[in-house]
């Protein structure tokens, strides 16, 4: 774990924009964000922005071997670092924004759940719309989509343009309590039910 906080560290000062945060998120919320993965079916489990791997951990033990999980990874560093760790996931290097086209070459039309560690309030109105559209456009329609937020960060104007847009956008959308053990403290979206 130490080694992965260096890495990730390492990681946000070379690109604080598509890397986010300063330290991985702590397992307490990888279990919180993970909540909405089946533990029975095979289901079809995206997650988006794995950095070092945290949530990913969470989904491949409630997988337990079972569905298809896919890692779509900007940082290739972090993404061949993840696909060492996790053989059973399909990690891949790519721009989140053609979720619809990576889905479909790996053989799937819709996700059950996307599972989303992006940096949300560190991107523009634009390019948050244009990620909230992809992930819709693959979700199945009683599908659920988690992401997180900082405490500190949710009354800035991104953070509050991201929050109006998952009220837009989704059917139902919880707030979780803050996981006051997260560095930074965070807390979870639940988002189910996507307006297509």
């Amino acid at each position: 774990m130490a080694n992965d906080t260096a890495l990730f560290f390492g990681q946000f000062m070379r690109s604080p924009g598509t890397t986010g945060a300063v330290a991985p998120s702590s397992r307490r919320l990888a279990r919180l964000v993970t909540t909405p993965v089946p533990e029975k079916g095979d289901p079809v489990i995206v997650e988006l922005g794995p950095g070092t791997g945290v949530f990913t951990d969470e989904i491949q033990r409630r997988l337990g071997g079972r569905g298809d999980h896919l890692a779509v990874e900007i940082n290739p560093r972090l993404a061949a670092r993840l696909a060492d760790r996790h053989p059973a996931a399909k990690i891949v290097v790519a721009d989140a924004v053609n979720l619809p086209q990576l889905l479909a070459k790996h053989g799937h039309e819709r996700a059950d759940v996307v599972v989303s560690g992006l940096p949300w309030a560190a991107f523009p109105g634009e390019l948050q719309d244009r990620l909230l559209e992809a992930i819709i456009g693959t979700l199945s329609p009683e599908g659920a989509f988690t992401t997180f937020a900082y405490v500190h960060a949710r009354t800035l104007p991104p953070a509050l343009r991201f929050r109006r847009r998952l009220l837009e956008r989704f059917e139902e959308v919880v707030a979780s309590r803050t996981v006051w053990g997260n560095v930074p403290p965070a807390f979870v979206y639940h988002a189910r039910r996507p307006r297509h």
